[in-house]
């Protein structure tokens, strides 16, 4: 079975969101010596679950409001999801889709980066209902 091992976050200015999600989650981020505008994301220890990413300028136009989806949209697992979306508004976050039950898994809600890309954020709860 094949799995997702690197995701990448698309950004009009990789700098803006480089302190939106450091600030958000405590991810890190390094520039890539490849010679391209790309920084590595690590998002955790490497003995944890989960993968890393990258960071790029956005080679078209950003999404446009009320638009379908046309991307792969990546959940990060966090442990409060109400402390997050607290934390969230007010660090240029929008609420694309307010908080949710996932019944038998968890809690889940998505919200927009300054730069306008959805992600998600999920608290497990095996009693959500």
């Amino acid at each position: 079975m094949s799995r997702p091992m690197h995701f990448e976050i698309q950004a009009t200015d990789p700098q803006a969101l480089i302190g939106f999600y450091s600030s958000l989650f405590g991810w890190s981020f390094h520039k890539w010596e490849g010679g391209a505008d790309y920084w590595m994301i690590t998002t955790g220890p490497a003995d944890q679950p989960g993968i890393n990413g990258g960071l790029l300028p956005r080679r078209g136009p950003p999404p446009v409001e009320m638009a379908a989806v046309n991307a792969y949209v990546c959940t990060v697992g966090i442990d409060d999801l109400d402390a997050l979306l607290a934390k969230a508004d007010g660090s240029g976050a929008q609420l694309a889709v307010p908080k949710m039950a996932v019944p038998g898994i968890g809690w889940l809600a998505y919200l927009k980066d300054p730069d306008g890309n959805i992600f998600g954020v999920m608290q497990a709860d095996a009693s959500a209902a």
